[in-house]
Formats: C-alpha cells, sequence, structure tokens
C-alpha cells in the first residue's frame, strides 16, 4: 500500500463546494481518512516475490527469486494491548509464517488468490523499532513462489478492524431469496477478510461468503469494495460498488438469474471432501452444505477417504436438503489409486485400501452393498510414488495398463478442478483412448473440493441425462444407470451438447445409413464464461476443429455461445464421436479457475472446458458396435502377424485401429520397433504411419520409465 496523506478540511471543502458533489467518492474520502489514522505505519506499495525452493514455479515470476523470505523494518509505540497487522498475499500454495520482532503471530493462508489478511500482535511485542518477516515454514515440498507486501501496523485489534462497518446483503435469483457464493474485493482487486464468520447459513473465507438462504450480513473493514454474486456455472452474476465508513452498515440487493439451460440433466459432483471427515482442507460438514446449494450442485456424492459418509442429516440440519438430494460415497484410497465409488447402502463396512493389487481393491469396491460406480479419479497424478496413467504403468497410445493391472473402474475423471493439468485434453484422450482399447467408460468431471474457497466446488462437475425436475426428489437408481450409460456431459466452465443425425445424444448408440454423418452442437455457459474452439473428434482423431467467436455469441439465446451443424463423411468402420469446447480460463476471482496442483510445466495457460461424452456410431450397418481393438483382432485373425498384409488390411482403417493393431502384434511377439520398418511404411496409408508410429512413441517412453 502506497503511504496516505489524512484527508484535511481542505480537501473535503474543496469537494463540498464543486459545481457536482460526488457522493461517492466523498465516502470514499472518509472511509480512507478513517483507515490511515489508526495505521501506525505502512510499507511501500510493491508486492515482493518470494521463492522457498530453487526452481521457478511458474513463468509469471522471475527466473531467479530476490530472497527466500521478506522482513519490513517498521516504526510504532510499545503496545500495551492487543493490536493488528494488515498485509496481501498472492499464489500462496504452502506454509509461510508471519514473525513479529522473533514472535510468530500467524500463518498466510494457503491460498492462491489475491488476498487482504490480518494477525494480531499480541501485548508487549511491539517496540519503537519493529521487524516484520515473512518466511516458509520449514522446508517445503516443492518450490513455491509467491508475492506478499503492503504490510501495516493498525492500533486496533484484528477482530475490532475486521468489524469498523457492515453490510447486509440480499442475493435475489430469478426474483427470489437464492443460495448462491457472493465475493468481496477491495478497491485494489484484492479478496477481504471479514469479521463475519461462518454460522448455520453462511460459509465465510476472506472474500468470499456463500448464503444458504440469500442473507448474509456481513463486518468487515471500512472502505471501498465489489461485491458479485452468483451461483455457480448455471447462473449470471451482479456486481455492486459500495463505500462504508467506520461504523456505518449498508443494505445493498444483488439479483442473479438462471441463464445456461440444462433441463433434463442433473448436475453433479463426484469429488466432495469435508474437514470433518477427511481431516484436510478446510470445509467443515456444516460449511458443505451451505457451498453445495450456493454451486448449484443437485446430485452430490460424498467422497471422504475411506469413509461412507451422508450428507443426508446435516443437509436438513443446515434447511438446504430441498436444493439437493445426497449420495453416500467414499474415495478409496489406496497406494496405487485413488476410486471414488457410489452409491453406499448406509452401514455398510468400508472396503480395504491397504493393498497393492486393483484385482483385489475393485473386489472389495464392488462386493460394498449398493455400489455400482468406480472411479479412477486424478490418473495424471502422483500419490504414495504411484502416477497410474504415467509411463510406467500405461501406455498411452492403445490406452493399455501395464503389468496386468485390472482395469475394473467404470469411469474415469476427464476433468478435475481441484488437480488441473498443465495440458488440460491429457485425461480426455486417454478417455478415449480407453474407449478404443474396447473399455466402456464414462466421462467425469468433478471438483474434489476439500475448501470452502481455494477449489470451488462444483466447479468441475458431470451432468447426467436424467429427470431434474426435483432437485431434492432426484432418482439415484436412474441417475445411476445413465451414468453408466454414459449419457453425460462433462463440464468445467462450459458445455458441449451434441446430437448426432438428429436423435442419438451422449451414451447412445446410432446405427448410420447414409454417406454423412450430421452433427449439431450447442456450446452453452453463462454470459461471464467465453470459448474459443470447437473440436470433434473420431475415435479421438480429431475430424473437425471450428473457431468460436463468443464476441458474436448475441447471435444464439442466452446461455448459448455458439451452434452449428457440420456434416462429416460416414467412415468405413464404426466409431466414437466426442465433441470438445475449450475456452480461456476465468480470471475473475468470483470462479476462478485454478492453476494445476500438479503442474508438468511452469508455463501455465488456465482453459475451460465443456465434453459431450460419447455417441457410437455403427458405421458399418451391422446393428452392433465395435470399437478399434475388436476390428484389430479381426485383423489379426484374418491376416496372421504377416506385416504386409495386414498393412494392407489396415487401408480403410484411422489411426485407432491401427494403434490397436500394433498393440496386438507386440503382444504376440513382434518387436515394436520393426513397425517402422521403411520398406513396409512405404505401402501403409497415412493413418496406419501415424498410428504405428505412436504406439511406438508411447512404447519407448514406457521402456525408459521401467528402466529407471
Amino acid at each position: 500500500m502506497h503511504r496516505c496523506s489524512p484527508v484535511t478540511p481542505l480537501h473535503l471543502g474543496q469537494l463540498l463546494s464543486a459545481p457536482t458533489i460526488d457522493v461517492f467518492r466523498l465516502a470514499a474520502m472518509l472511509t480512507v481518512f478513517v483507515v490511515v489514522t489508526m495505521a501506525s505505519q505502512v510499507s511501500a506499495f510493491e508486492l515482493k516475490h518470494l521463492r522457498s525452493g530453487a526452481e521457478r514455479e511458474w513463468d509469471q515470476f522471475p527466473m531467479e527469486a530476490a530472497q527466500l523470505t521478506h522482513t519490513e523494518e517498521l516504526a510504532a509505540s510499545p503496545n500495551g494491548g492487543v493490536q493488528s497487522i494488515r498485509l496481501r498475499q498472492q499464489d500462496v500454495k504452502e506454509a509461510w509464517e508471519v514473525v513479529v520482532n522473533d514472535e510468530r503471530v500467524g500463518r498466510l493462508t494457503r491460498d492462491e488468490n489475491d488476498m487482504v489478511v490480518y494477525f494480531d500482535v499480541p501485548p508487549d511485542i511491539l517496540k519503537e523499532k519493529n521487524s516484520i518477516t515473512v518466511q516458509p515454514v520449514g522446508k517445503h515440498r516443492a518450490s513455491d513462489d509467491i508475492r506478499v507486501g503492503e504490510i501495516t501496523l493498525l492500533n486496533q485489534s484484528r477482530s475490532k478492524v475486521l468489524a469498523q462497518s457492515s453490510i447486509h446483503i440480499h442475493l435475489l435469483a430469478d426474483g427470489n431469496p437464492s443460495p448462491g457464493r457472493i465475493t468481496i474485493l477491495n478497491r485494489d482487486g484484492a479478496m477481504v477478510s471479514m469479521g463475519t464468520t461462518s454460522n448455520a447459513h453462511l460459509a465465510v473465507r476472506p472474500g468470499t461468503v456463500y448464503t444458504s438462504n440469500g442473507e448474509a450480513a456481513v463486518d468487515l473493514p471500512a472502505g471501498e469494495y465489489e461485491l458479485i454474486a452468483g451461483r455457480g456455472f448455471e447462473y449470471s452474476i451482479a456486481r455492486s460498488k459500495i463505500a462504508v465508513a467506520e461504523g456505518e452498515r449498508k443494505e445493498v440487493t444483488l439479483s442473479i438469474r438462471r441463464e445456461v439451460d440444462t433441463a433434463g440433466w442433473v448436475a453433479c459432483d463426484t469429488h466432495i471432501h469435508t474437514l470433518t471427515h477427511s481431516g484436510h482442507g478446510d470445509a467443515t460438514v456444516e460449511e458443505r452444505m451451505v457451498t453445495l446449494a450456493g454451486e448449484g450442485i443437485e446430485l452430490p456424492i460424498a467422497t471422504d477417504h475411506n469413509r461412507h459418509i451422508d450428507f443426508e442429516a446435516p443437509s436438513r440440519e443446515a434447511e438446504v436438503r430441498k436444493y439437493f438430494t445426497p449420495v453416500i460415497g467414499n474415495e478409496v484410497t489406496t497406494k496405487t489409486g485413488h476410486f471414488n465409488i457410489f452409491p453406499v447402502v448406509s452401514g455398510s463396512p468400508v472396503p480395504s485400501h491397504e493393498g497393492t493389487s486393483w484385482k483385489q481393491t475393485f473386489d472389495g469396491i464392488f462386493a460394498t452393498p449398493g455400489v455400482r460406480v468406480a472411479i479412477l479419479n486424478h490418473a495424471r497424478d502422483i500419490h504414495s510414488g504411484t502416477r497410474p496413467f504415467g509411463p510406467r504403468h500405461f501406455n498411452e497410445a492403445a490406452g493399455e495398463m501395464l503389468d496386468g493391472w485390472h482395469v475394473g473402474f467404470n469411469a474415469m475423471e476427464i476433468v478435475n478442478s481441484g488437480a488441473t493439468k498443465t495440458d488440460p485434453m491429457q485425461l480426455t484422450r486417454d478417455w478415449m483412448t480407453l474407449l478404443n482399447r474396447g473399455r466402456r467408460i464414462t466421462p467425469v468431471g468433478s471438483s474434489d473440493s476439500h475448501d470452502v474457497s481455494r477449489y470451488i466446488v462444483g466447479q468441475g462437475r458431470t451432468y447426467i441425462r436424467c429427470d431434474d425436475s426435483r432437485p431434492d426428489h432426484i432418482d439415484v437408481k436412474a441417475a445411476v444407470d445413465a451414468f453408466l450409460g454414459g449419457k453425460v456431459m462433462v463440464s468445467y466452465g462450459l458445455i458441449a451438447e451434441m446430437q448426432v443425425n438428429g436423435t442419438a445424444q451422449s451414451g447412445d448408440q446410432i446405427t448410420a445409413t447414409t454417406d454423412t454423418m450430421k452433427i449439431d452442437i450447442t456450446v452453452r455457459g453463462p454470459q461471464w464464461v467465453s470459448a474459443d474452439k470447437l473440436e470433434i473428434y473420431a475415435n479421438g482423431v480429431l475430424a473437425k476443429e471450428l473457431p468460436i467467436d463468443s464476441s458474436q455469441r448475441s447471435e444464439w439465446p442466452t446461455g448459448e455461445i455458439f451452434k452449428t451443424t457440420i456434416e462429416l463423411p460416414r467412415p468405413s468402420h464404426d466409431v466414437h464421436l466426442v465433441a470438445v469446447a475449450t475456452g480461456p480460463g476465468i480470471d475473475g476471482l468470483h470462479w476462478k479457475t485454478a492453476k494445476s496442483y500438479q503442474p508438468d510445466s511452469p508455463v501455465w495457460k488456465s482453459r475451460t472446458l465443456g465434453c459431450s461424452g460419447a455417441v457410437f456410431v455403427d458405421a458399418d450397418g451391422d446393428r452392433e458396435w465395435r470399437s478399434a481393438h475388436e476390428y484389430a483382432k479381426r485383423i489379426i485373425e484374418e491376416s496372421g502377424t504377416q506385416l504386409a498384409a495386414i498393412v494392407a488390411a489396415l487401408k480403410p482403417f484411422d489411426d485407432a485401429v491401427a494403434i490397436q493393431t500394433a498393440l496386438l502384434l507386440h503382444n504376440a511377439g513382434t518387436a515394436p520397433i520393426e513397425l517402422l520398418d521403411r520398406e513396409l511404411l512405404s505401402k501403409a496409408s497415412a493413418a496406419t504411419k501415424r498410428g504405428f508410429m505412436a504406439y511406438v512413441t508411447a512404447w519407448r517412453a514406457n521402456e525408459i520409465a521401467r528402466a529407471n
């Protein structure tokens, strides 16, 4: 914060005598007067960059870090009573502490968002000259780049500063009081700490207030603020600027409306945690109920680690049961993978999580009463030293688990908004590859939220095609049937809804009877989200790419970003079709898309994503659908292992069939490198060449990983 001068009578007189009085500016100046006169001393405006490790975490930071710690020398009077420190923090992932004259007064909030936080300074800590230091706690597991500064000593306690003024907020959705999320930013755009704490109807963190009933009375420091209200992906946002002076109480009404049409689709988050039952994160089960209502999740799956948790009682106690139908689940957390399971019959024993064999793990999962779904979570992340879809265990071209790992899961996360990937399409490609391998796997979007605000519950979500007319009475069996049938769409800020030949939607099978396939696609999103690209995949191979100009969305109804109809030639063999829309990440702190949890690179570009799910096209007209793997098996059966004959047989097929053929040849004893024989490839189709090269490249990655 820059050093400010108190507002003098001359300044106010000039303002009051002006031809037109700027009331908002006058209120702001009075507010500044109140805040500045209670400050002992303020540091320089510039935020300082600190790094806790040797490597740069993100490319937005300098290659070389100037320092590990930062110390401000500030003057003050010795404090006989409790005073406080105000500071601003950005990009905090690991543990950092604030030390005043060698006394630790608190820790920064572990949250990457831009926020202002406060700490009490106990009596007799301050002197005439004071050292205030921000430093890492212990040795961090990974390098953490942060910014910190605007350090201010205040002559009031934290609780008094945070209760200087009050705003009573009324939130309406389509004219009625509504649950929702209210973001509160200061004049510099940072999230602000508040004196209000969570209660039966509120979940509160710096800059964030969730309300379960549309009412929020918030105590906060005097100042200028922007309020932003919303209710998750399906709703508009409302903004209001307000200034409050010390001792002042104001009221404001914020009105939002439903913008995204999701009729016939249930909003489900399959990956939800609480501090109460998982022991980490910060959202208590009571706070979680408020956030679920506030983000519009209609089918929440409770998935605390190795516990069967039921949200039924807490949702009724919080008076939010009318907004959703809770389902008992469990994140079965093993050393070789994490798996979300549901629905679980109440009182059922917890399946074993101690083993390392996937076969034993899945046997235990599906022996659990009621369980029909097992989701492979964050398959590209490392936990307990294992990355399930890393090259040590997985051939990414063929979708093949190595070492005989049992593929017992029937769904997988392609979006986890709490563990995003550097390459936002990586897990989507993995899923399509599994379909080519012959695995009927349902794609999933989830949040993996452990927190009230750091990672937003329901930001990644799965839309399930079933009756959504009564959110409090969702037919769980029908929803699970549709889920297992692939009748889903994955949403992370966008929806890509696809229809093939006028009837077939996600999870459906259709027989193509004409020379072309007609594909209708609608990309949906609220006004505060945009998209810039649409891709159509056939068997995981890019078949069509279209740019999207979100500035022209006025051509479509509210909640629609882009609509198009395209035609693709009918292939000679069966395929699965998938539509994926992507767009810029959301920078606004009201629903900010998070950085990668385990990044592959310091270069980060946030992206939103909507995935349609798969439509299975019987293109060869035999009224059955065959995967690329099944076609490859037929080719091997008819041609044997004679490579020349196989290459000739592959000519009408795509890359996916060629890859699966390479897998079968390798399993039968053919060295993968033989598939790149120059003479052999001279007679191969372009698709066969690409497929063989993709398989050999993935095999080489496997060999390198397994040798180390």
